[in-house]
């Protein structure tokens, strides 16, 4: 199969998010900034790719991102035979170092395009499903421990069967939280927390101890992104509750010295941070046989990306339940013809062909902002 790409158009557009917006570690954001992607085959067929980039969490702005994809990775599509990823993928590494979102957006698009042009959904072209449906899992800020029993109780009612709690800024009130949200659910919801790499490996141990009897599920980024050996340290001293790394892990290479520092016990990965669905697949694999679990997904992704991460998500065992590819949730519109309805907790898997998902021009227009 010939799939030759005669034309990339990249849209930048700011979504808004509902309420208030979100505050993380890192900053507060009332829209979401994304890159929009659409390759065009010489037959007219056309493929999807998004990246939503979150600052302290991206490499890249969004802006950086919609530049280096205009100004240098289109061309490297052009006239390219868009079903070969891996001669993409080498000449976009040639053309470019680093700039691993913008590359996924390509990578993405040319995915969709080919798995439409054969008629099956990317789940299927990547090697097929092992689930037909998928869960996700909630989200609690650093809230007051009432205000996030409360919204721990509101997303279990819906159906969802896994949070994560957001620590930071001192364990005390940290314990607080985690215990009121625990004492609120009961035993049947899985709690994970994330330090967004805000603490060091002495806190965090202590932090860990002190929650033994909460039963977590893991322990997100506990130390800054560097420190592996820290990391390692919280994983042998803390308790036995697993670590995953987040920050820590961005390419193959970043995978392996976490391997090697058997420094976690599950690694999160996204298709727009590691760089498209085939370096991330290829991750997805080595944390596997090293004896890994996964978790697949980022909280602010729009539909295109969402349902990227929901299909490869779908192809392992080795991820678990509870997808953070929430961002539908925190977004109050799309730019897709369907929003996503991840209200319940669950979805069946989405059957495609390709990513399953059409533009909607009229929203595109209606956010752009670049």
């Amino acid at each position: 199969m010939n799939v030759a790409i005669e034309r990339v158009e990249a849209f930048g557009v700011a979504v808004p998010l509902v309420g208030e917006g979100f505050k993380n570690a890192y900053t507060t954001k009332k829209v979401q900034k994304s890159v929009i992607v659409r390759v065009t085959s010489a037959s007219g067929a056309v493929g999807l790719g998004n990246i939503d980039p979150s600052p302290g969490y991206s490499e890249d702005t969004v802006d950086d991102s919609l530049a280096v994809i205009r100004e240098v990775l289109a061309a490297c599509a052009l006239g390219h035979d868009g079903s070969n990823v891996h001669r993409l993928l080498e000449r976009m590494a040639l053309a470019q170092a680093g700039f691993l979102d913008a590359k996924a957006a390509l990578e993405m698009a040319c995915t969709d395009l080919v798995a439409r042009a054969c008629g099956v959904p990317v789940h299927t072209w990547l090697g097929g499903a092992v689930r037909d449906r998928v869960s996700f899992n909630a989200w609690i800020g650093i809230l007051p421990p009432e205000q996030a029993a409360r919204e721990a109780k509101e997303w279990f009612g819906r159906g969802f069967r896994a949070a994560k709690i957001k620590v930071g800024g001192g364990i005390d009130a940290d314990c607080d939280r985690v215990r009121a949200v625990r004492e609120a659910v009961g035993d049947t919801m899985e709690l994970r927390i994330d330090a967004n790499a805000g603490y060091d490996a002495d806190t965090s141990i202590r932090l860990a101890r002190r929650l033994e009897g909460v039963r977590l599920q893991l322990f997100e980024q506990p130390v800054p992104a560097d420190d592996l050996a820290g990391m390692a340290r919280v994983r042998r001293e803390g308790g036995g509750v697993p670590i995953m790394a987040d920050e820590s892990v961005l390419d193959h290479a970043s995978l392996l010295a976490i391997i090697r520092a058997d420094a976690a016990d599950l690694v999160k990965l996204k298709v727009m941070k590691q760089g498209g669905f085939l370096p991330t697949r290829r991750m997805l694999e080595t944390a596997s046989a090293a004896g890994l679990r996964v978790v697949i997904g980022h909280g602010f992704g729009l539909g295109v990306n969402t349902v990227a991460e929901i299909m490869l998500a779908a192809t392992s065992a080795a991820v678990i339940d509870g997808l953070e590819c929430v961002g539908p949730l925190k977004t109050a519109d799309d730019i897709v013809t369907k929003k996503l309805d991840l209200m319940s907790g669950s979805i069946a898997l989405p059957d495609g062909p390709g990513l399953g998902v059409e533009l909607d021009m009229a929203k595109v227009d209606r956010y752009r902002f670049a």
